[in-house]
């Protein structure tokens, strides 16, 4: 969920599968044209509608909430394998087709949202348990904020902005994924970036180099490129990436949000988005990042001060006449950590391929969660995607799915993120399913990228053993500033000298990472924890401040608040037009990423004697991964530790 960011759109699958073992729901749909896009929507949104049909006259008895989830499981096999293949795709064709299906479903959603029959059947349902309890508590939200109780006129204007967010969300995120930014650059201009990022690029018709802003690129140039020239070319491609178009839309979403709040009494969206989270409101939010500010912003200085040093020994400049600039921060903290920590994370690329760097973040799982992975052959929406099922170890049981999607591409979403491909429901034998989806380097992993794999993996593992009695509460559909948790708690793992050596139960032919080197990555990580969590900090803040204004205007309040940093703003560039997370789920609640860091560092806690415990792993699968949101996320961190969830092991980490 990176930062990822996690949308978090729920897909499923229609389709028979091909190998041994049996795939244990519906294999993905393979979409073949966009005239295919065009006639599964049409279908599929005329089943959906009959079923909203079957639903609203049946009788509200104690079946009745079932019925109400299988119409969650018609949603998630028909819509949501159209929201993910627009992110992945290789046929652009087939990628605008879908977009132009999902805001059909956008269409239906918001109507569905406002359907006032199948609210009322909600309040009335008969609820035999707490799980139940819960299903109807946490539905009946989603109807009310979709504006199901509000008056006729504001009814229908609350529609209609869902379904104009909706349309503008898609256009922000395909702005970014269509853009197909190059940036060119000499050998020379190349001096320090290793030769396997450059070697096969594209060259233009001047024999200079061309590079795209894919991760696998962009973050090779900015660690390692000598040029400061060079690292500033490629540091303000990408940080304009999405550009003008993107600033009027985010602008354009802001606004809409705003209104939307006011629609249910609220003078802001942010206390509108958060009254139903973890944080309830956004004083509350505001609070938790100043304590994490006040830890943090002597560090942030204090590292700067040492990059500027560093800069001004290499460039041979007097200190008083040395700036650190933006695309100087991750060279020279690469720089300060070599000298300092002997560490290189290009140096970690040999010891960890791509593809036996993701069995070796399965097989940690396996050990952990007594779970078995098992890659079958199948055709996906591209050749190189794979399928895993996913065995319970004690029973030899099917439970799950995982698609995976390691390279990057044109017109791909290129960033790292897991889509929750379905639910689970074991009311009628339901098995969830997730998608991986990264861009990695095909010459290694460093260090950093093993950890975005285990935690993006750990966003696949919620899904997949989640145990649900409904498709509704399963897997990830817990609360916004929750959902990392799970996920940042694996990101650890890497350091721990017992778990890395399960790279070579995976692969006995790679070089195992020696401990040395081990002891230098683990003293390294602590440094730069203050420029970290300092931007951290100011992502959150100005998404709340946005969220908050009564005029938004991005840029000039993100040139501000950059501005006032210690490393401050450049002028010219527009950061927030592919600040993605924000036009999407996360608008509102971005602050979720340090939040759900605090619930991480905690529940690590029970994993601090041994990270591959099988024990507190079964415990974990089951009290925290298995429940899903069948039960509110206090309580689930409450059952797994044994008390509540308090930030003692955040702060504490803050201060090593």
């Amino acid at each position: 969920m990176k930062p990822a960011l996690i949308s978090l759109a729920v897909l499923a699958l229609t389709a028979a599968a091909q190998a041994a073992p049996t795939l244990p729901a519906p294999n993905f749909p393979t979409y073949t044209s966009a005239a295919d896009v065009q006639t599964r929507c049409d279908a599929d949104l005329k089943g959906a509608q009959q079923r909203v049909q079957t639903l609203e006259r049946r009788k509200v008895d104690k079946g009745w909430l079932a019925s109400y989830d299988d119409l969650t499981i018609y949603l998630e096999d028909h819509q949501n394998p159209n929201d993910f293949i627009l992110n992945v795709h290789p046929d652009k064709a087939v990628r605008d087709a879908a977009q132009a299906c999902s805001l059909r479903w956008g269409d239906f959603s918001s109507t569905l949202g406002q359907n006032e029959k199948i609210y009322r059947g909600l309040q009335k349902a008969p609820k035999a348990d707490a799980i139940d309890a819960e299903l109807v508590r946490l539905a009946s939200g989603d109807f009310e904020d979709s504006g199901v109780a509000l008056p006729k006129a504001k009814r229908e204007r609350a529609k209609q902005i869902l379904d104009k967010l909706n349309e503008l969300d898609q256009q922000f995120n395909k702005n970014i994924r269509d853009a197909g930014t190059r940036v060119t650059f000499t050998e020379a201009e190349l001096s320090g970036v290793p030769e396997s990022v450059w070697a096969k690029a594209k060259r233009d018709d001047q024999g200079r180099i061309v590079l795209g802003v894919d991760y696998p690129s962009y973050v090779p140039v900015m660690r390692s490129a000598e040029s400061g020239e060079a690292r500033e070319r490629m540091w303000r491609a990408k940080t304009n990436e999405g550009g003008q178009a993107n600033l009027d839309l985010l602008a354009q979403i802001a606004t809409l949000r705003g209104e939307y709040a006011k629609l249910f009494g609220f003078d802001n969206f942010v206390d509108f988005n958060l009254r139903r989270r973890m944080a309830k409101d956004g004083a509350t939010a505001t609070r938790f990042l100043d304590s994490v500010t006040g830890a943090v912003n002597e560090r942030e200085k204090s590292e700067l001060q040492e990059l500027r040093a560093n800069k001004a020994q290499h460039m041979g400049t007097p200190l008083e006449q040395t700036t650190v600039q933006r695309w100087d921060a991750s060279f020279y903290s690469e720089r300060v950590k070599l000298q300092k920590f002997s560490v290189d994370q290009n140096a970690f690329r040999p010891y960890f391929p791509p593809q036996q760097s993701l069995q070796f973040a399965l097989r940690i799982i396996e050990r952990v969660m007594g779970v078995k992975y098992e890659r079958i052959d199948n055709k996906l929406w591209h050749d190189e995607a794979q399928t895993y099922v996913v065995s319970d170890a004690a029973s030899g049981k099917p439970i799950a799915q995982l698609y995976v999607d390691l390279y990057p591409r044109d017109g791909k979403y290129n960033h790292a993120a897991v889509w929750p491909l379905r639910g689970s429901a074991t009311r009628v034998g339901r098995t969830p399913a997730a998608a991986l989806v990264v861009n990695f380097d095909r010459n290694g992993l460093t260090l950093d990228e093993v950890e975005t794999l285990l935690h993006e993996l750990g966003h696949a593992v919620h899904v997949d053993l989640s145990k649900t009695r409904y498709a509704a509460t399963a897997g990830t559909k817990v609360v916004p500033d929750f959902v990392e948790a799970p996920s940042q708690m694996l990101e650890d793992w890497v350091y721990d000298k017992k778990v890395l050596k399960l790279m070579q139960e995976v692969c006995p032919d790679c070089k195992p990472v020696p401990d040395a080197m081990v002891d230098q990555a683990v003293a390294a990580k602590h440094y730069g924890k203050g420029g970290l969590f300092g931007r951290q900090h100011l992502y959150a803040s100005y998404d709340l401040a946005l969220h908050q204004s009564a005029k938004p205007e991005p840029l000039p309040l993100w040139a501000k608040m950059e501005g006032a940093t210690p490393l401050g703003y450049v002028p010219g560039t527009m950061f927030p037009a592919g600040f993605a997370h924000i036009a999407g789920s996360y608008g509102a609640g971005y602050y979720g990423y340090l939040w759900s860091l605090v619930v991480a560092m905690d529940l690590r806690t029970a994993f601090a004697a041994d990270k591959l415990s099988p024990d507190v792993g079964k415990r974990y699968r089951e009290q925290v991964l298995g429940q899903g949101a069948q039960k509110p996320a206090p309580e689930l961190v409450k059952d797994f530790l044994g008390r509540d969830s308090n930030s003692q092991a955040f702060f504490e980490y803050l201060k090593k």
